[in-house]
């Protein structure tokens, strides 16, 4: 064989060889760092574009897609202890053309950490009314969609500032008084009782940890790596500390039943969304909301936990897609019999 095309063979191989090699280093000794090339990746790819709003000294960090155009802009809050990239599965599936908020919740990601005040979730509420001034979100009323902890922050947000709001999403929301207590919140009172902040099943710190933390939040089961469960975990263990103390917050007298007390100021057209097998917030909650709010759209998903963002993202965009284009066309057609 011609030595130059020896080579060449060489060289080309050598070539693959070396993403090849620094995949399989990132992925056994790096996983964590993996994990953020990963959302960095898939962020790019949706045309999602990370962006920095600030007010005097607070930073608030979001994604963004589109401009504000025909319909409404849609603003996504967050679940505890996650950020602006769970939402991704759900934005792969929804237009490109719709202008997308995904903004990290008060001190999670990249939003500057204060004080517990701002954990609470009337501090959240009050955090993310000055991100939308800020970036002058609601100079026309936008879709809000919240999860879990978002959840509570977005039916409070709707209660307190309802010119903001056209309409809004809640997904499996905290905040509410359920008429069944769930696995979790069983075993919450139980750590109550012995005051063991290190047993939050929502706050792990081993592999084995966030494999019985995803089974929690999922009825769907992932088979996830023994190396990426790791690089989860190497990524929260830094903030750990501070997770405890929003979720001390959260769980506190003054939120835990924020939603609740508010929900009956809530005047935007509302629809919910909840897996039927949510161990973490049981789903009759979703009855608690349709109660007080007649003509709440509730939407139950069969097969389907507590992370509804992770196990169902292309039926949730499309039932949130769905009742915003509803909603719109009731209000068109409101408007041409008043004219």
């Amino acid at each position: 064989m011609d030595l130059d095309l020896v080579n060449m063979f060489f060289i080309a191989g050598g070539t693959l060889a070396i993403p090849i090699l620094a995949f399989m280093a990132s992925f056994l000794l790096w996983p964590s760092a993996l994990i953020k090339v990963y959302y960095w990746y898939w962020r790019r790819t949706l045309g999602l574009q990370v962006r920095y709003a600030n007010c005097d000294s607070y930073r608030f960090c979001y994604s963004v897609r589109g401009k504000p155009g025909s319909r409404p802009s849609i603003l996504m809050l967050h679940g505890f202890s996650t950020h602006k990239d769970m939402w991704l599965s759900v934005v792969k599936f929804l237009p490109k053309h719709l202008h997308l908020l995904c903004v990290d919740m008060p001190g999670h990601e990249g939003t500057t950490r204060t004080n517990a005040k701002d954990y609470s979730i009337e501090g959240q509420v009050r955090r993310i009314r000055q991100f939308v001034e800020s970036i002058r979100l609601n100079k026309k009323p936008f879709h809000l969609v919240g999860t879990s902890m978002g959840g509570n922050a977005a039916g409070v947000y709707a209660a307190r500032y309802p010119s903001d709001i056209c309409s809004l999403t809640l997904i499996c929301p905290a905040g509410l008084k359920y008429p069944n207590e769930s696995k979790f919140l069983q075993h919450l009172r139980d750590l109550e009782k012995t005051t063991n902040v290190h047993g939050i099943p929502l706050i792990p710190s081993t592999p084995e940890e966030m494999e019985e933390m995803l089974k929690l939040c999922s009825f769907v089961r992932f088979k996830i790596p023994q190396q990426i469960l790791q690089g989860l975990v190497d990524v929260r263990i830094p903030h750990n500390d501070f997770y405890r103390e929003v979720f001390m917050e959260i769980v506190g007298i003054n939120s835990r039943h924020s939603l609740h007390e508010n929900m009956h100021m809530i005047t935007a057209p509302v629809q919910v969304i909840w897996g039927k097998q949510d161990q973490v917030l049981d789903v009759s909650g979703a009855s608690a909301l349709a109660e007080a709010l007649p003509g709440c759209q509730v939407e139950l998903l069969d097969n389907c936990g507590h992370s509804v963002v992770m196990e169902r993202p292309r039926k949730t965009a499309k039932l949130i897609l769905d009742f915003m284009i509803a909603q719109q066309n009731a209000n068109s057609a409101t408007s041409k019999k008043l004219s």
